[in-house]
């Protein structure tokens, strides 16, 4: 039997709305008559009950805890998966066969190099931009580079298109950083995995041998399944926007970096590490919380909550075991951070407070602490998530740009100006 929702109306009009369910999660409400029908719209700001799109990616459930791409529990994912399976996974649905691993792997990594004329683009940068500006500006400037890749129309122009942005991303980070510290760039090597690739990039100088940790590798390369996608959060929603204008790809997965180096999104472990360096000893952690309890303090509990989760973040859990193996590996186990995090964790975690609030560890709390054992700066922090994002939003846009109902976004308002009025001549204003 099909499910209707009735909608009654002030002036005693009854309007009916079908209900459609998805595979699980909440049903919606189809109100694509509604202005139609009723002359009304909804008001729902930050679209917080609002399902824009229909989505096969990935699933969300705050109250149980849960993060599945394509259906796979993100802890068996971390656990079982390299990033470029869960890339595969992503953009095609399913995991990948080796024979099919294989042939992913090759293609990618045959796309890591970047137009050598790109190299000379950063050049323009001011040696003090922010990594997060340089990127925004760069990834745009690829559409000027490959226009053989896009006609959105062309399945094969998405495919390259996609191959591009995923293989070059590591690329282009790493070259944002190089350039802020004035070291020269270092090119890709073959040879090397997805993220060893990357962490070379980023730390070998031309005058020693780089030496690839694996368990290092192993901790980044979690960290990039953790961040590869994240439902319709604001900056998959802003590059869906961005495509649905039928923008090319580049510039629709620069317009999501623009959105995601905002605070509230991607600089929330940037934030939290912030917090810890100035709380700095674990004897001012009582201080702070009662100031963290206290509205008027002005002091947030950052990396605690989420929009979404009411409950504890899968992905801190996962990151917090990845933080004592990297602390484990380079003999920082001590290190007064993240004794800190641990004492803070600890309270926050059994404080009547923050339990009933559901303010529990997400991710942001624990990646900032590992980044920065691994020797990345805070100022490449959003870079860093912008570079495992990428895969999660060029699946978005993909499957955005396949859905029939796709229609160009345009958001309805609640007018709360002026009502008409006429111009004056300016001596009678």
């Amino acid at each position: 039997m099909d499910k209707k929702a009735t909608l009654k109306l002030s002036d005693g009009r009854t309007l009916e709305f079908p209900v459609l369910g998805g595979s699980i999660g909440p049903d919606v409400i189809d109100i694509r008559s509604l202005y139609g029908q009723g002359g009304v719209f909804t008001y729902d700001p930050g679209f917080l009950s609002t399902a824009s799109c229909a989505s096969s990616i990935t699933y969300i459930d705050g109250d149980a805890g849960l993060l599945l791409y394509r259906g796979y529990p993100i802890e068996q994912l971390a656990t079982h998966c390299d990033f470029l399976e869960v890339c595969y996974l992503l953009l095609n649905g399913e995991l990948p066969n080796r024979k099919q691993k294989e042939g992913f792997v090759n293609t990618v990594t045959h796309h890591t190099m970047v137009h050598d004329q790109l190299n000379r683009f950063f050049m323009g940068f001011r040696r003090d931009a922010h990594p997060m500006a340089v990127m925004v500006g760069v990834v745009g400037a690829l559409s000027a580079f490959y226009h053989d890749s896009l006609d959105i129309a062309d399945p094969e122009h998405r495919k390259v298109a996609a191959f591009r942005l995923i293989a070059k991303m590591p690329t282009i980070v790493a070259m944002a950083y190089k350039y802020s510290i004035g070291q020269p760039f270092v090119y890709p090597q073959n040879s090397l995995s997805y993220t060893a690739n990357f962490m070379r990039m980023m730390f070998a100088v031309p005058a020693e041998e780089y030496n690839v940790n694996d368990v290092l590798v192993r901790a980044l390369d979690r960290i990039f399944i953790l961040h590869a996608d994240h439902e319709q959060n604001a900056s998959t929603s802003t590059v869906r926007l961005s495509g649905s204008s039928g923008a090319n790809p580049f510039a629709c997965i620069a317009a999501g970096i623009a959105c995601l180096w905002g605070p509230a999104h991607g600089g929330a472990n940037e934030a939290a590490l912030e917090m810890l360096e100035s709380i700095g000893d674990v004897s001012k952690v009582g201080e702070f919380i009662k100031k963290a309890k206290d509205k008027s303090s002005g002091v947030r509990l950052m990396g605690f909550g989420h929009r979404v989760y009411k409950h504890y973040d899968p992905r801190a859990k996962l990151m917090r075991e990845t933080c004592h193996e990297v602390l484990d590996e380079l003999g920082l186990h001590d290190d007064p951070l993240f004794k800190l995090a641990l004492a803070l964790e600890k309270i926050a975690l059994e404080d009547d407070y923050f339990v009933s609030r559901k303010l529990y560890p997400n991710v942001d709390f624990y990646s900032g602490i590992v980044q920065r054992a691994l020797g990345i700066p805070v100022s490449m922090f959003t870079c860093i998530f912008a570079l495992a994002r990428t895969v999660g939003w060029i699946a978005q846009w993909n499957e955005m740009i396949g859905d029939p109902e796709q229609k160009i976004g345009r958001p309805r308002q609640l007018y709360k100006g002026a009502a008409r009025r006429d111009v004056q001549p300016i001596d009678r204003r």
